[in-house]
């Protein structure tokens, strides 16, 4: 699956009002303090050429589930947090449509940018109402999409918004996501291996299934791991086990010996009584875990099994943490991989909201090739599945 739309560089945006949906979700505290601005980084580069490039810059984003308009989910400190990265005053609109949003992008000079207020104000954006949509294009001569964590996702600004306003291209972070994307996928550098991580089999069987076509090993840890112990006929004490997808994770196990895929399974882990800092815990070879323990980690023996199965890898495609990381005792499985990754010389490539967070928790976000900015979105490339906000977009031509 090759990805083949107009990008930033085919199209002239000088002198032009150029609206770009970007990705400006990030966690705010109940201060207003961003925690972490990762994603606002990210959009630099695309905010910096346009404005180079002499164009009129409107951003628009969505952030968090509000209900109406909730000042708490204002994009206000964000456009605080761009106007220093940028060098320069970020115009913060009062609404993302109307009147007073119609004058003020009107009135725009080059190198100008505007940020919009939170797009969730209004329900019409998650509904992709057609009418929200006309009135978003109606404030530009040029779309850009820039926000990969919302590719998957069928909302007006990102889906129906491009389709009315042309050209519509991608920016340099969704370039960039894709292009990564085809490296691990399309035509990797082999061996490839995957690492898969999380709570649910029934969350990644689509992309299992999918990543034994194409990789040469698969690692699977996390609390998925015991639904495959348990279809290999063994007890795991009272672990997270999805009893109705046993008979599919011995499917899963049969078509990998089938393709030659490589498949592993933690072979210790560290238990459990309950998902606390204060449980007792103990670590035990992963075909004697007792009734009453549950695993909430993978062991040091499954670490260095780990090492050795990256060890001669070209290619690293990591998604799910590989314990309840959130937790100090729990937490060595899923940094220790990171590290791993970090300081392998493949190409590493990791995605997912909590793999994403581990990353930054171990501390090794600098030294991972690529981490995507999308949750939602990366898994549904995993899985083989196309992105209906990308599909939109102006092809290629030959």
């Amino acid at each position: 699956m090759v990805i083949r739309k107009k990008k930033l560089r085919d199209i002239n945006v000088s002198g032009k009002r150029v609206l770009v949906r970007v990705d400006f979700n990030v966690p705010i505290d109940p201060q207003g303090n961003i925690e972490d601005d990762t994603r606002i980084k990210a959009s630099l580069p695309t905010i910096e050429y346009l404005l180079d490039a002499k164009a009129k810059v409107i951003l628009m984003s969505h952030l968090g589930r509000p209900k109406g308009k909730d000042q708490k989910y204002s994009l206000l400190p964000v456009a605080k947090r761009l106007s220093r990265y940028l060098n320069k005053d970020v115009i913060m609109a009062e609404d993302c449509v109307g009147p007073g949003v119609k004058a003020l992008v009107d009135k725009m000079k080059e190198g100008d940018v505007v940020l919009l207020e939170n797009l969730r104000f209004h329900k019409e954006e998650e509904e992709n109402d057609e009418g929200f949509a006309k009135e978003l294009a109606s404030l530009g001569e040029v779309y850009v999409s820039d926000a990969f964590g919302t590719c998957h996702r069928k909302h007006a600004s990102v889906y129906t918004v491009p389709k009315i306003l042309k050209p519509a291209v991608m920016g340099f972070l969704l370039e960039k996501e894709i292009s990564y994307f085809e490296k691990a996928m399309v035509s990797p550098q082999r061996p490839v291996v995957a690492l898969l991580g999380g709570a649910k089999v029934s969350s990644k069987i689509g992309i299992i299934k999918n990543l034994l076509k194409r990789v040469d090993k698969i690692f699977v840890g996390g609390a998925m791991a015991f639904t495959f112990i348990k279809a290999m006929g063994y007890e795991v004490g009272s672990s997270i086990v999805e009893e109705g997808f046993i008979e599919t994770a011995r499917d899963i196990m049969e078509i990998a010996k089938k393709l030659g895929v490589k498949f592993y399974l933690p072979v210790d882990f560290v238990l459990g009584k309950e998902l606390s800092e204060r449980t007792p815990t103990k670590l035990v070879p992963w075909q004697e875990i007792p009734q009453g323990w549950m695993g909430l980690d993978i062991g040091p023996v499954s670490i260095s099994l780990l090492k050795e199965i990256i060890s001669d890898a070209q290619t690293i495609i990591w998604n799910g943490p590989m314990g309840a990381f959130e937790l100090d005792r729990f937490k060595d499985g899923t940094y220790e991989t990171a590290k791993m990754l970090a300081n392998s010389s493949a190409l590493t490539i990791a995605g997912g909201g909590d793999t994403d967070h581990a990353i930054h928790r171990a501390g090794v976000y600098n030294s991972i090739d690529f981490v995507s900015t999308g949750g939602g979105a990366f898994l549904e490339l995993l899985e083989g599945n196309t992105l209906p906000c990308i599909e939109v977009l102006d092809d290629l031509e030959d």
